[in-house]
């Protein structure tokens, strides 16, 4: 169903509830990476070498930025089918993103940072932030397609105001994160 070009559903539309999915796979993905965090990782793993991971979650992070800022622009040139082809390659870009995140700490124990100082200091405020913004956008972000695909516009644009900054924040600093831990890979 895609009726973005309207502002108003034609008469036979019907919202859905997507609220129970919506809590559903917030739990599940937030509380799976929870439990991933505390995990040893898996010993003796050979099959590839799994720093290649990290490498991936900080290209899919960079291109989640890139399309919510293509998107973020073409909403403000009221472009909205543009916008919404960036916004669902930004969840594309994220999907991909969380399977090799999954994989990576499935696979591995989570690598200590190694620097001191400012650096450090600058690392896990970075790092602290990124994790808290990352677990309120998988609810946020959801929450506000869900409303798009509801019609839904005044409420949409109300937690895209929120979503939007706090997304792009989320998929810069992974980068950054990768950018400042690489070295102890």
């Amino acid at each position: 169903m895609n009726y973005t070009n309207q502002t108003t559903p034609p008469a036979n539309f019907k919202k859905r509830n997507y609220r129970p999915a919506i809590i559903i796979i917030s739990v599940i993905l937030i509380g799976a990476i929870g439990i991933l965090a505390g995990m040893p990782g898996v010993e003796n793993f050979t099959a590839f070498d799994i720093t290649i991971l990290p490498l991936l979650n900080a290209i899919f992070n960079s291109f989640t930025f890139i399309f919510l800022v293509c998107a973020l622009v073409a909403i403000l040139k009221k472009n909205i089918k543009l916008h919404e082809r960036f916004i669902y390659a930004a969840f594309g870009t994220t999907a991909l993103f969380l399977v090799t995140y999954v994989a990576y700490h499935f696979l591995s124990e989570s690598t200590p940072f190694g620097g001191s100082g400012f650096l450090a200091g600058f690392y896990y405020f970075i790092l602290f932030s990124h994790i808290v913004l990352a677990a309120a956008i998988v609810p946020l972000a959801l929450t506000s397609v869900a409303r798009a695909w509801n019609m839904e516009i005044p409420r949409h644009r109300k937690i895209a105001r929120w979503t939007m900054p706090i997304w792009l924040y989320v998929s810069f600093t992974g980068v950054l994160v990768y950018i400042l831990i690489s070295p102890y890979y």
